[in-house]
């Protein structure tokens, strides 16, 4: 009886271990199948945007080995916040939108860009008819940025306007419009709800070449000189993730993904946080962040 007892001790004993192991198991499997978030900022077509970046995410799960899945935001501060509580792990940022992420969470790093986001520009533009020819003509002027977080729909604009005496607070015809996106900004004045308006060229670019905007109602009066902009950053993670990532979109061409079409780009370059330094300044000295 005795001996019956020990045995049926031990047995139980060697069941609780097994089972603890399977436990364990399944922890680290867990662990293993997380999903690796990323973002985007959501500067044009929703549609186009989610379609676009959930092939991206297949094609960077692929080359990585990670469990990779888009979130799509509702707006510019939503994925700011998103990055900052680090459930988002890499975001395709704007030079704003980027610099105030890093502020937020000093392990993040910038590490890829287009090649024109070297040298990126915006684009002033007026319904056929206004009479303007530089940015001074937009006094009395109705006029729409973009976001309010975005560089290029902006915060350069806003800059480049007060660099040349133009205050959009004070000087327009009322106060300046926020369309939300830079596709809405060239729909807002092709169809005269306002005057004039501000987007990044890039978006601009791809609607004239693809017919989605009308030249005959609306066109460029002026671009402004070039400045650091948008660019993939990545949350803080360990170095071999970092590196596994970093690698894979450095490596991606043209014909990889679908968004690659959308941003105009054949492939991404490497990219630094203090390419960004004059974002953060223009940014300070505009007070749209401390």
């Amino acid at each position: 009886m005795k001996k019956m007892l020990m045995v049926l001790v031990a047995m139980m004993a060697l069941f609780s271990l097994v089972a603890c192991s399977s436990e364990s198991d399944k922890g680290k499997s867990k662990e293993n199948e997380k999903a690796f978030k990323i973002g985007a900022i959501p500067d044009q077509n929703a549609a186009d945007l989610n379609r676009s970046m959930d092939d991206f995410a297949k094609d960077l799960g692929e080359k990585t080995g990670l469990k990779v899945e888009y979130v799509p935001s509702v707006d510019y501060s939503a994925l700011v916040t998103a990055f900052d509580r680090g459930e988002i792990k890499m975001a395709w940022f704007g030079g704003l939108t980027g610099v105030q992420a890093r502020n937020l969470v000093p392990e993040a790093e910038a590490v890829a860009q287009r090649p024109i986001d070297k040298e990126f520009q915006s684009v002033f533009i007026a319904q056929k008819g206004v009479e303007i020819k530089k940015l001074e003509d937009l006094k009395g002027k109705t006029f729409t940025f973009g976001s309010e977080s975005s560089t290029s729909g902006h915060l350069m604009p806003r800059y480049f306007l007060n660099e040349a005496g133009v205050n959009p607070d004070t000087d327009l015809d009322g106060t300046p419009n926020y369309s939300g996106s830079h596709d809405k900004t060239y729909k807002l004045v092709e169809s005269g709800a306002f005057q004039t308006g501000a987007l990044n060229v890039s978006v601009w670019d791809a609607a004239v070449k693809e017919g989605k905007v009308d030249t005959d109602k609306v066109s460029v009066f002026y671009k402004t000189p070039p400045y650091y902009d948008y660019h993939w950053t990545v949350n803080k993670m360990d170095d071999a993730t970092k590196k596994k990532v970093k690698a894979a979109l450095l490596s991606m061409k043209s014909d990889d993904n679908e968004i690659m079409e959308l941003l105009q780009t054949d492939k991404f370059i490497e990219t630094d946080n203090d390419n960004y330094a004059a974002i953060e300044k223009v940014a300070k000295q505009l007070k749209i962040i401390k």
